[in-house]
This record gives structure tokens, C-alpha cells and sequence, in this order.
């Protein structure tokens, strides 16, 4: 059995070794679970090194990543049955890789999972379901995958649901129906996260208004840099401080850049458009700007795209962008709170809320 994480990833700033030793990087958003279904038939085997995913044990030491959401996805033009059942799939798929790799992965559920599990130097393991259609329209499976340790919801993926308009559809409901609220609220209860990212701007501030616990973005980066409409505007990410919860930056670089997305949406034809850390290094730092340093993390996306940063093309690129904001003049402390205590924080003030309703 490989073992655990090495004490320090490939960081080299005092800052930046400074702040893995006070917070495990969380990263808001990895699809290995899905490209294992569409490219190994979801096993869970050659898992160890060298791999042929974005993710594997070593890239995730050498990336310095302490917990993981693990993204539970269907594709949209899939029936509600099938939703269900795809995601099941892929919450049986990080069971089964947890219980095969037992001295790097453990379950976690709560903020103080993720610090016991992290300081034993493995990777605390959440589950994220990525779109609203995975509950089927039913607040009965929304329960049921909450007893199953999920812990955040995104509202939609690329279409709009029943009950929310998606960032990428046409709005068919000025943002969150009845329904959709009454399902922001049960998840309020179960301690289920609600997650905006993938959602209209309408359904965002929808959604913060209706919530009566912190929210966040799994994997949204900055409208105001690059107008994606995968993208945070500026006033929603004031309201999202108001809430006390978190923007997670992405690193797919069509959320980075205007050029790279205009080179994308033409077909990537001619050269690839620059793209480095310091891309998503100024992402970064206006959110910190406008939304304040409590309210930012980090969602790579990692095996949900084949592109990334130069230098951060798999898991170890949490390094890369760590380091480079300590060369920027972030403290330990500050990286800290980007790489991890922030969304701790917001685990802790749900968590309570999860064991009660779910005794």
C-alpha cells in the first residue's frame, strides 16, 4: 500500500510551507468519478501513481490536497430515474475507492472529520452531487443521499431544472420556483450545502436570499475578469459575504480568460491563447478583493476538463498556485484560510444542523 501523503507538496515560498502546516487544501469540485465510469468502467484499481487520470494518490500528495469533494454527476438529457441512478453509481464508486485505498482515503462529513483525517495524513473524502436533477425531483432521495453523506447539492448543471434556471440555458423561470426554494430550505435542514455554481445570476440571488445557512460556489471564478456565464459578479459575491459562505475559484481556464474562451468556442483553431497560474492567481485575489479573505476557496475541476494552467495540468497544481500567491505577498495565514479554513468554518456551521435532522 502506497503511503500517506508526504508531509510538504512541492512548495518551495517559507509562506507557502507554512500554511500546509496550518490547513489542508479542500478542493471543491474533482469528476474522477465520472471519467472512471466513461474510461474504466468505474474501477477503482492503478489508482496509486502514475494513472491515467487527473487524480491519482501520488498527484494528490505532491498537490498537497487534504480533502476532496468528490463530484457525483449526470449528464442532463438523462431521465430522472437515470439521474438517480448515475449518481448512486458514482456515491458507490467513492465508497468502493475509499474502502480500496484505506490508508490515503476516509469519509468525512464534518469540519472536524476533515481536520482528524487530514492530520493522519490522508485525504478526507466528501461527496458534492453536481446538478439538481440527481434527486429526481424528490425531496425523499435529497434526504436519502444526505443519509448517504452527501453534503453539497449544485442547484443545476448546464440546463435548467423543474424548479431553477442554469447559467447556460434559456430562463424559463426568473430564477428559483416554490419548489426550488422548498428544496433550499430541506437542504438548509439536512445540512446539505447549497451550490451555485452552474446556476442564472437570478437563481443565485435567489437561492442566497431563501438560505438560512452559508452557501457556496464548488467551481466559479470571476465575472468581472472574464464574463463566462459560469462566472460570479461582483454584487452577487457581496451578497455571498452577507450569507458567510464561499466562492471556490476554478482553474478551468475558459472561466480565466476571454481569449482562451473566444479560442475555445471557435473550435481551437490556432494557437492555444497564454495561459498560466497567474490567470487564475488574479481570480484569486478578486474575490478576496470584493468578497472579502473569509469568503474565497478553491475548485479545480480536475477530470472535468483536458486543459488547465500551465504547470497545473493534474492535481499537483495546487503547488503551483499556492506558491505563486505567496510570491504575490500572501501570508500563511491568508493562504490558510483560501486553502481550507474557510470552508472548514462553513462545514462546522452546518454540521450541527446534518446530525440533528438526520438522527
Amino acid at each position: 500500500m502506497l503511503k500517506p501523503l508526504a508531509p510538504f507538496p512541492d512548495v518551495n515560498h517559507p509562506a507557502a510551507l507554512d500554511a500546509y502546516g496550518l490547513a489542508p487544501v479542500i478542493d471543491g469540485h474533482n469528476d474522477l468519478a465520472w471519467t472512471a465510469r466513461e474510461t474504466a468502467a468505474y474501477s477503482v484499481e492503478n489508482l496509486e501513481k502514475d494513472s491515467i487520470f487527473q487524480t491519482d494518490i501520488d498527484k494528490l500528495g505532491r498537490g498537497g490536497v487534504g480533502a476532496q469533494f468528490w463530484s457525483v454527476y449526470t449528464p442532463c438529457d438523462r431521465t430522472e430515474a437515470e439521474a438517480v441512478q448515475y449518481t448512486l453509481e458514482q456515491i458507490d464508486y467513492v465508497y468502493r475507492m475509499i474502502e480500496r485505498y484505506p490508508d490515503t482515503f476516509e469519509f468525512a462529513r464534518t469540519g472536524d472529520d476533515v481536520r482528524r483525517i487530514w492530520s493522519e495524513g490522508k485525504v478526507a473524502s466528501l461527496l458534492g452531487a453536481e446538478g439538481g436533477h440527481s434527486i429526481g425531483s424528490s425531496l425523499g432521495v435529497l434526504r436519502m443521499m444526505a443519509r448517504l453523506g452527501l453534503r453539497y447539492m449544485t442547484l443545476t448543471h448546464n440546463d435548467n431544472t423543474g424548479w431553477a434556471d442554469s447559467a447556460t440555458d434559456t430562463r424559463v423561470h426568473g430564477g428559483l420556483t416554490d419548489f426550488g426554494r422548498e428544496i433550499v430550505r430541506e437542504m438548509n435542514r439536512l445540512g446539505v450545502l447549497v451550490d451555485l455554481s452552474h446556476v442564472s445570476v437570478e437563481t443565485m440571488r435567489d437561492a442566497i436570499e431563501t438560505s438560512s445557512a452559508p452557501v457556496i460556489f464548488s467551481h466559479s471564478s470571476c465575472t468581472q475578469l472574464c464574463g463566462h456565464p459560469r462566472n460570479v459578479p461582483d454584487d452577487v459575491m457581496r451578497l455571498l459575504a452577507d450569507n458567510g459562505g464561499v466562492i471556490m475559484i476554478a482553474f478551468v481556464p475558459m472561466f480565466l480568460s476571454s481569449e482562451y474562451n473566444e479560442w475555445f468556442k471557435g473550435g481551437r483553431v490556432g494557437p492555444r491563447p497564454a495561459m498560466t497560474v497567474d490567470h487564475l492567481a488574479d481570480h484569486v485575489e478578486h474575490a478576496r478583493d470584493v468578497a472579502g479573505i473569509d469568503h474565497i476557496g478553491l475548485g479545480s475541476d480536475y477530470d472535468g476538463f483536458d486543459d488547465f494552467p500551465d504547470g497545473m495540468q493534474d492535481v499537483s497544481g495546487f503547488a503551483v498556485l499556492i506558491d505563486r500567491l505567496a510570491e504575490r505577498g500572501w501570508s500563511a495565514e491568508d493562504l490558510a484560510k483560501l486553502m481550507g479554513n474557510n470552508v472548514l468554518r462553513v462545514l462546522d456551521e452546518t454540521s450541527a444542523a446534518s446530525i440533528s435532522s438526520l438522527s
